[in-house]
């Protein structure tokens, strides 16, 4: 019986239906962002019980996105190499192992370590959406299709609302990293089961193929457009993940005297408003031509409603900001088409690591720095909370500076 052709094969895989196996990746999604949002539901209990300060409370809700950011060219590389199913099988059980350890942690070290495991095992967990979206579907529909995925998966931030704000005022933080940790097996399983990758052709042996990966980023990185895509990437999406992953519970427990279910209510409403935001940007997409605009507008808008946040000591507008912010935060999808326009297709797969990196060390870096600059004032009796919503605001309007000052894609 003769065996099939590299062309035959690819024909079959294109016949295999994309959204079942689009469904279980996003499942992978869905959880990394539970996991990257939880310590904003459990940060009264981890300060309580570890004595943290509030720039300890930053280095901890950073370990995470350190840890998934600094990986995110390694993912990339990895799934050039090896496809989205292996790279992803190898990672994800990484979620589980961290999420044990932090559930019996019996210090702040061993906890940041338990930080640190999950982001490493969910840093490919969105990456695997893109490259899937881009392989398998056409380029028109990449931002709709990415504004989809971002919706949907995020998701999992309504697991860190309510519900895990129940469970920890119930039982306790712990048990809600038991709860991570079943569900997170429970999606490599349906990983496992479901995807398939698109096969490649062989070209040569691994370490070539890694050298040529390297070489590959090396020329992404030197391209002069580079620089300003990841500045302004490295803020956008940090500024949503640290109001709502870091502080939006403790402002609303500390400074508005709400409990912790009831601040677990207002996350859930922020994150099931933020759900809308990226499909309707995805479907809204001006298009090359107007799409950087568009990009630098709603960057500044955000600034200001975080600077607003901070300076009115009202919680009405805390509440009315959040909600204005997870919903806006939906025009962050047309950044992924910006840097989809920007690179030659053989250098998608690593542009888009190399973005995503830049995205999440961003939320380290701004988690960590928004906790420094509140342990600064606080020391000094200021307003904890007020520095470090405006370190935020701070940090967009530099992040959009650069975005326009320094050189664009040749068009």
């Amino acid at each position: 019986m003769q065996a099939p052709t590299a062309a035959g094969a690819a024909a079959g895989d294109r016949a295999i239906k994309p959204w079942p196996m689009l469904a279980a990746l996003i499942a992978g999604f869905m959880l990394s962002q539970a996991y990257r949002t939880a310590a904003a539901m459990m940060a009264s209990h981890l300060q309580a019980d570890f004595h943290l300060s509030s720039a300890q409370l930053g280095t901890y809700a950073g370990a995470f996105h350190f840890a998934f950011g600094a990986l995110q060219l390694f993912m990339g590389t990895g799934i050039d190499l090896y496809g989205i199913r292996r790279t992803l099988l190898a990672v994800f059980p990484l979620t589980v192992v961290g999420a044990l350890l932090s559930a019996y942690a019996g210090s702040f070290g061993t906890a940041v370590l338990g930080q640190a495991l999950m982001g490493t095992g969910c840093a490919p967990a969105f990456l695997v959406c893109t490259v899937f979206i881009t392989r398998r579907f056409a380029p028109e529909r990449f931002a709709a299709v990415s504004g989809a995925v971002l919706g949907i998966g995020g998701m999992g931030m309504l697991l860190t609302a309510t519900p895990l704000a129940w469970v920890v005022q119930e039982f306790s933080w712990r048990t809600g990293f038991l709860v991570l940790a079943g569900l997170s097996t429970l999606a490599w399983i349906g990983i496992f089961v479901l995807v398939r990758d698109t096969p490649r052709a062989a070209t040569g042996s691994a370490t070539a193929q890694i050298t040529q990966a390297l070489r590959g980023f090396g020329s992404l990185l030197a391209m002069p457009h580079t620089l300003g895509i990841i500045a302004l990437g490295s803020v956008t999406y940090a500024s949503f993940m640290s109001l709502r992953g870091l502080w939006l519970g403790p402002l609303l427990v500390d400074r508005y005297g709400y409990s912790l279910v009831a601040s677990g209510n207002v996350a859930l409403l922020v994150s099931i408003v933020s759900l809308f935001g990226p499909p309707l940007f995805g479907r809204l997409d001006p298009g090359a031509a107007h799409r950087r605009r568009w990009i630098i507008g709603f960057t500044l808008f955000m600034a200001l409603l975080f600077a607003l946040m901070a300076w009115l000591h009202s919680a009405l507008a805390l509440l009315g900001g959040a909600v204005l912010i997870a919903f806006i935060s939906g025009y962050m999808v047309l950044q992924y088409a910006d840097v989809r326009a920007a690179y030659p297709s053989e250098l998608t797969g690593r542009a888009m690591a190399a973005f995503t990196m830049g995205m999440f060390l961003g939320i380290a870096l701004m988690q960590w720095a928004t906790g420094a600059v509140a342990s600064i004032a606080a020391a000094h009796g200021f307003d904890a909370y007020a520095a470090a919503l405006c370190t935020i605001a701070l940090m967009l309007g530099a992040g959009a500076l650069a975005f326009v000052a320094l050189p664009a894609p040749k068009k």
